[in-house]
């Protein structure tokens, strides 16, 4: 029985415990008793993990850039990782277009399944719409004004701002490489000592893993059941081949394009990678929140892969804002599943465009549960695709969270192993 000690199997039995509690709690009307008393377990366990979350950028990057001690080599990895980020994507979109275009899901869906889900969850789609029409209205410069923040305290203390952090953090360990030695080291040492009591933090955070697992896929599965789980069942039925198009697009990719990154660029077996990674895509899955995962995927990436800090430390927070390729590829087979069940044609030149528009708006996708939803508002406008479709895929949306939000992260930990390899041999030449 020594398997049950280890940390990724108890995550698995909260996991499956959660989705039993899910199905039989409606049953017996436990819904309140989920909401008041196990739902505050999994929102703490969040809550713990995005505390750390900003300390341990600020802290990682700063002690990693004092390792790297040559700025030009800071430029050569952020170069290698943008590259990557936005080829991943690219690829991620084109294999979800390629998915959604052989599966048609859009066609199978009845006239009568579409009209009730239009008008389910009408309300949602257009607070979705309104929140989109706000990012649109910005001038095209904005993503790079807002990268900039007026006040570090105020950006820190949101997860959301996860680029305004990593820029500051890059700013103040690329100066204090000009600092003269025996002040600078001053700083570095105290930064590297932080660094140090997070990671023991985050360590005493993971043991309360099984039991946040557990309570977030309770809550979960209890709201996505309602009053009425049989409804929740037709759902799921009617999207069925929508969720197996977004399903089958992210295992391609997965097997694909990461272990050609992992095996190629990494110099590392794929299986090794996976079951190195096992209590970050377990937590990724519980959180749906690529942000709340970043210590657990540090660690990972950190002391199982065997990753220089140096490396971890700025291409995962990075990658956690801007490299979202398992919601650019939803965002793909979102659009042109609304735009089949809504009867419309979509020539090549607008799917062209929805693999420029997806990519672009994957790194402006805050890494949190939910947003992926506004920016494929921003997509479906690029194609001209009424925006109310949004209501047909609402329903099923957190589920996939769960799934695409395990890919955002595969992806971070994929480049790292690779950019970490690259240089390597770059040193050796």
């Amino acid at each position: 029985m020594n398997w049950i000690k280890k940390l990724h199997w108890q995550i698995i039995i909260g996991l499956v415990l959660g989705f039993i509690w899910g199905i039989f709690a409606p049953l017996y009307n436990l819904q309140q008793f989920t909401a008041d008393f196990i739902k505050p377990v999994g929102t703490i366990f969040i809550k713990l993990l995005q505390l750390v979350a900003m300390p341990l950028v600020i802290a990682s990057l700063i002690v990693g850039i004092g390792k790297l001690g040559d700025i030009r080599k800071l430029s050569r990895i952020g170069g290698k990782t943008i590259g990557i980020f936005v080829l991943t994507t690219t690829l991620a979109i084109s294999i979800g277009l390629v998915s959604v275009n052989l599966i048609k899901p859009g066609e199978a869906l009845p006239e009568a399944t579409r009209d009730r889900l239009m008008s389910t969850y009408s309300d949602k789609a257009e607070t979705r719409e309104q929140a989109a029409e706000q990012v649109l209205e910005q001038g095209p410069l904005a993503p790079i004004v807002n990268l900039v923040p007026d006040n570090f305290i105020n950006a820190a203390s949101s997860n959301t701002n996860m680029l305004q952090v990593l820029l500051v953090a890059v700013l103040f360990g690329v100066v204090l490489l000009q600092i003269p030695g025996q002040k600078s080291q001053l700083l570095f040492n105290f930064f590297d000592a932080l660094n140090d009591v997070i990671m023991k933090l985050i360590d005493y955070i993971m043991l309360m893993a099984p039991y946040g697992a557990f309570a977030l896929i309770a809550s979960i599965m209890t709201e996505l059941a309602g009053e009425d789980p049989m409804e929740t069942f037709n759902i799921l039925s009617a999207l069925a081949l929508y969720c197996v198009a977004v399903v089958a697009g992210l295992l391609l990719h997965l097997l694909v394009v990461y272990s050609s990154i992992v095996k190629g660029l990494g110099n590392t077996g794929f299986i090794y990678f996976m079951k190195q990674m096992r209590p970050a895509f377990l937590v990724a899955f519980s959180t749906s929140s690529s942000n709340a995962t970043l210590p657990v995927t540090m660690d990972c990436v950190t002391n199982k892969l065997k990753v220089k800090e140096e490396i971890s430390s700025f291409v995962l927070p990075l990658g956690a804002t801007v490299n979202m390729d398992g919601t650019s590829l939803y965002q793909a087979v979102a659009a042109v599943f609304i735009a089949q069940a809504l009867g419309l044609d979509l020539t090549f030149t607008d799917q062209l465009a929805i693999i420029l528009t997806a990519t672009l708006a994957s790194i402006g996708t805050a890494g949190v549960p939910g947003a992926g939803i506004v920016m494929l508002v921003i997509v479906l406008k690029a194609v001209d695709v009424p925006v109310e479709g949004i209501a047909l895929i609402l329903g099923v949306d957190r589920i996939l969270d769960m799934i695409r939000t395990v890919v955002n992260i595969s992806g971070d930990a994929a480049v790292s192993l690779a950019i970490n390899r690259m240089e390597e041999c770059s040193q050796k030449i």
